[in-house]
């Protein structure tokens, strides 16, 4: 049986920042990802929005990892040459009886230790953004857009810098918990089996079950898995807007149809959302025909026919429907009993803009390095 220090499982945009930070503070790392290539599941189906961190409960770990990932993912992508667009979001009440909505947004964001929205009129906002419809809007200047590729790869090239390898093609079938390590079953082209120090589970989708499949882990321990798809529709050609256009929240946790950019300034509306038993990328051209309503409430010009299927992406929630929203879950030790295993489970948007926040809170709860 092979030895090894630490295990990362999963190379998405989380699992790379994780890698990364165990790499740099002295840690002899291999992360193992069970595709072809790295970030190619939900690291590749996302908004690539860099989240401001306005909606997510007060004191809640999304709360908090967003605005101090949102800090750390700017500086990184800035230092690092990764591209971004610090673009802005308007959050917009398109009638009377939704203003209210976006003063509890901007009180939640300022609890939430986001100062900088503005309250603009209509007409403030229609200054901003021509083509906009509203009665009032809310101006978040620290949302943004990244590449998310572009991310990973400089995610990744610190890491290997800093002597972790990437293993592709090595899906983890399954482990125990021993008193010398934590074992593991590797598949693919040449399965082997290692014993770790330090595994961390960033398997995203599989994260639930892959968990389930270590033995010797408490089974009280492991949340149950839903999914929940999202599609999005991209409109052809340049936007008649340069900021994110979000509609004001509802009663739901989700914020419904918004209004997404590329760097490249294409227009992806979206995502809807349907739970889901299985697995599937599929995006029917029918599933457009509900968003123009929803879009013409702050975009009234758009054409008939004008969206186009794009893509689809699936969340890894750890609630199910009717179920409040669950926080992101970071267990370590101290959760679970277990040294040397981090799990992460539920961690979906704003995953992303989270990603070096998170790495550090695993880090921490793994602390130093063997000596």
């Amino acid at each position: 049986m092979e030895p090894v220090d630490a295990v990362v499982i999963g190379a998405g945009v989380v699992g790379l920042a994780v890698a990364r930070a165990l790499a740099m503070a002295g840690r002899e790392v291999v992360v193992l990802e069970a595709e072809n290539a790295f970030g190619t599941i939900t690291s590749a189906r996302n908004s690539e929005v860099v989240h401001a961190g306005l909606y997510y409960p007060t004191g809640s770990l999304r709360a908090q990892l967003c605005v101090r990932g949102k800090g750390l993912l700017y500086d990184f992508c800035t230092s690092h040459g990764v591209a971004h667009r610090r673009c802005g979001k308007l959050i917009v009440a398109t009638t009377a009886d939704e203003l209210p909505a976006l003063d509890r947004l901007q009180a939640t964001a300022l609890a939430n230790g986001v100062p900088d929205l503005q309250r603009l009129t209509a007409a403030e906002a229609q200054a901003l953004e021509p083509a906009l419809h509203c009665v009032g809007a809310l101006l978040s200047p620290s949302t943004g857009i990244v590449d998310s590729h572009g991310l990973m790869l400089a995610l990744l090239g610190d890491a290997e810098a800093a002597g972790a390898a990437l293993a592709l093609c090595s899906p983890v079938r399954g482990g125990r918990i021993t008193p010398q390590g934590i074992e593991l079953d590797v598949g693919g082209e040449a399965p082997m089996a290692l014993r770790a120090a330090t595994v961390v589970n960033s398997a995203g989708l599989q994260a639930p079950a892959l968990a389930r499949a270590l033995a010797g882990l408490p089974a009280q321990h492991v949340p149950q898995d839903h999914l929940a798809k999202g599609c999005y529709f991209s409109l052809p050609g340049r936007a008649p807007f340069s900021r994110l256009v979000y509609p004001a929240p509802g009663q739901s946790s989700h914020l419904g149809v918004h209004l997404t950019l590329d760097l490249g300034g294409q227009a992806r509306f979206g995502p809807s959302f349907e739970w889901v038993d299985h697995i599937d990328y599929t995006v029917e051209a029918a599933g457009a025909d509900a968003f123009y309503d929803q879009v013409r409430r702050y975009w009234p010009a758009l054409p008939d026919g004008a969206l186009q299927p794009g893509y689809a992406g699936l969340r890894p929630k750890i609630s199910g429907p009717g179920e409040p929203a669950a926080d992101f879950r970071i267990d370590g030790p101290a959760v679970h009993g277990v040294p040397g295993l981090v799990n992460l489970f539920g961690i979906e948007s704003p995953g992303l803009t989270s990603c070096l926040a998170i790495a550090d809170v695993v880090q921490q709860a793994l602390g130093p390095p063997p000596a």
